[in-house]
């Protein structure tokens, strides 16, 4: 991965963009692809769309979601603790001791706090739900924490993009800002390559709440296909269970799904395109839903052939999650074959 592509996803790892407040997530995003977009423009909810204008009637997006998990102040004790509310599936087990910025204006640092070892019961060990754990900002009491947060205000850990050895990396928010920064690079390679079909990069919002942007960009756009580009587990760590044991591996190339919501014209479009370009892809098992945005595509309007790539991802859903750079730029490549060989695999219905 070159300097600047590089430079992009740190800038996008470093924006906190908490679902239902990604606007400045999404600024670092459009300012990124207007480099090589014909046109880009966000709807009313802040999804970001960026478009290559080819010369077929073919029109493919590459998606992933702009928005990560956090928390939300729902209350101010007396005391001038905030009592927190998860936004999506923040979990529950890793956040207390950790450092969090609260999204006032301005900015307010803060902890979640956690009673010292010392003074618990080790006998009666538990993980409190999110609900019932609070963030310390330093004040002494409720009007001192009111002059500086509202409830309502997103909060997220604070957090260092961290390189691990060779091409691996750690940060929170790779969920998913490994999907957008994909998406955009897929885009530029469609872009590079004066591809025909008409090519989409879309950033979507609020898809760990429940692929909510997704189901309003579907229907706007209506292209004759998408692909979801998001995270998916890892299995290749010692603490995966059994019965959740599966063949994705770090730095063994992005992951082609098939079941549900993977229309099949589309997985073996990937899986000729990854043939084409020499990239590595992994098969994913996904027999009931995908978990991500392109649940929503393929049930939008009539129904729109959809696929969701996948970027092995360990650790997901916590402030650590690592991914392997080599699997980030095989989806670019693949996307961009897929691009490429868009307007001869149309049309992308079923054959029966």
């Amino acid at each position: 991965m070159d300097d600047d592509r590089r430079a992009f996803l740190t800038d996008l790892l470093t924006t906190p963009s908490p679902s239902g407040f990604e606007a400045v997530g999404q600024r670092v995003w459009l300012e990124y692809v207007r480099q090589f977009a014909d046109d880009v423009w966000t709807d009313a909810y802040g999804n970001a769309v960026a478009v290559h204008q080819g010369g077929s009637d073919v029109s493919i997006a590459f998606t992933g979601h702009a928005d990560e998990i956090g928390f939300m102040v729902r209350d101010i004790t007396e005391d001038g603790f905030l009592r927190i509310s998860p936004i999506g599936g923040a979990d529950r087990t890793v956040s207390k001791g950790q450092h969090v910025t609260v999204h006032a204006e301005p900015p307010v640092a803060g902890v979640i706090g956690q009673t010292a070892i010392h003074l618990r019961d080790r006998d009666e060990e538990r993980y409190d739900d999110i609900e019932a754990q609070f963030v310390d900002i330093g004040v002494g009491d409720d009007d001192e924490a009111r002059e500086l947060v509202e409830v309502g205000d997103p909060v997220t850990v604070e957090t260092r993009v961290r390189p691990l050895h060779g091409t691996r990396l750690a940060a929170r928010g790779m969920d998913n800002r490994v999907g957008i920064w994909s998406a955009a690079e897929g885009l530029r390679a469609a872009a590079e390559a004066e591809v025909e079909a008409t090519v989409y990069a879309v950033s979507t919002v609020q898809e760990e709440v429940g692929v909510q942007g997704a189901k309003m960009i579907g229907f706007e756009l209506d292209p004759d296909a998408a692909i979801a580009v998001d995270v998916t587990h890892a299995t290749d760590n010692p603490d995966i269970p059994g019965k959740r044991s599966g063949p994705v591996e770090l730095g063994a190339g992005p992951v082609v799904s098939r079941g549900s919501a993977n229309h099949p014209s589309l997985v073996s479009l990937a899986r000729d395109a990854a043939s084409s370009a020499d990239v590595d892809v992994q098969l994913q098992a996904t027999g009931t839903r995908t978990g991500t945005d392109a649940d929503a595509f393929y049930t939008a309007r009539s129904g729109i052939p959809a696929l969701n790539l996948g970027i092995p991802n360990r650790y997901m859903h916590t402030p650590v999650e690592v991914i392997d750079t080599d699997d980030l730029s095989a989806a670019a490549d693949l996307l961009g074959a897929v691009a490429a060989q868009a307007v001869d695999a149309a049309p992308f219905g079923l054959e029966l």
